[in-house]
């Protein structure tokens, strides 16, 4: 099984609109896919990719171009880290957000409810907080905030209760143990998506990608050149709402800002007018990209003050 098939391949690399002599920045490298295929298309360009998974940093050993380069930290630190290697402006950033094959498939990443493993999730495992942790620490209000905000589950109030029940009589910190806990909240022939919204929930707050993603976009203002583009594939409606707004309104809340004359104020263009997803041809071979949107933004001749 390869580490991670790239979905929208050639859509997002398209969006890229390369310039073969450009600066690219592939901010969630992954398996490569998208960085191969984003080298294709330079000549005396450079691309650096951005991943904080140990196991993803391996991939980058098959990378022998002159023009590549890995940093192994989290995108959100891509401002700084490229300002070390030299860089303060790029011509186009991509980011495929969400979790990679590879994470869902090795059990004891514990990201899968297929699984039997203790409760990780992180990302980057040198960092401390796990979705154990999470679950048997944080008082009721805050399981509460994190479910409801960060998984949408509707009973986010009753099932942050009865976790703090439940851990009161055992620590919850395998995946079957949480699994039970779930079980008897979940509605009717719906269990399997009520647990998928659970632990969608649980990693995004143990790897803070609400936040880090906040911090790619308002980087990538700063970063990318007027012209350049901003190429983002999403997989669930809280991530493509922060883009959307950012291309759109130009900031991640979506409030609209206008100068005197009532121009929009906003350091991106839309590129496309509606998000691009997955042929049913790409459907039949991938399933994993029926939830990927793909936005595509250019960069306009607009500073904050």
């Amino acid at each position: 099984m390869p580490y991670h098939e790239p979905v929208l391949l050639s859509e997002s690399v398209a969006g890229l609109s390369i310039n073969p002599q450009g600066i690219y920045v592939d901010a969630t490298f992954g398996g490569g896919g998208h960085a191969q295929e984003i080298l294709k298309h330079l000549s005396g360009g450079r691309l650096f990719g951005f991943d904080q998974d140990l196991d993803a940093q391996g991939n980058a050993e098959s990378f022998d171009e002159e023009s590549f380069s890995l940093i192994p930290v989290n995108f959100r630190y891509m401002k700084k880290y490229l300002r070390l290697n030299g860089v303060n402006n790029v011509d186009g950033i991509l980011a495929d957000l969400g979790i990679s094959s590879h994470q869902i498939d090795i059990p004891e990443r514990g990201f899968s409810t297929r699984y039997e493993a203790e409760l990780d999730m992180r990302m980057d495992q040198r960092t401390a907080l796990t979705a154990r942790k999470i679950i048997n620490s944080y008082d009721e209000t805050a399981l509460h905030r994190v479910l409801g905000k960060y998984g949408e589950v509707r009973n986010a109030k009753t099932l942050a209760a009865a976790l703090v029940v439940a851990r009161g009589q055992q620590p919850i910190d395998t995946i079957e143990q949480l699994k039970q806990v779930l079980k008897p909240l979940a509605p009717r022939n719906r269990e399997n998506k009520y647990m998928a919204q659970v632990f969608q929930a649980l990693r995004i707050e143990a790897n803070d990608e609400m936040g880090a993603l906040e911090d790619l976009l308002v980087q990538s203002e700063l970063l990318i050149k007027e012209g350049g583009r901003l190429v983002v594939i999403s997989y669930h409606s809280l991530e493509d709402r922060m883009v959307k707004n950012f291309i759109n309104k130009g900031n991640t809340r979506g409030d609209e800002q206008k100068d005197f004359y009532g121009n929009l104020l906003r350091p991106f263009k839309p590129v496309v007018r509606k998000p691009i997803v997955a042929s049913d041809q790409e459907l039949a071979s991938n399933p994993r990209a029926r939830s990927a949107k793909l936005r595509i933004a250019e960069r306009i001749a607009w500073q904050r003050n």
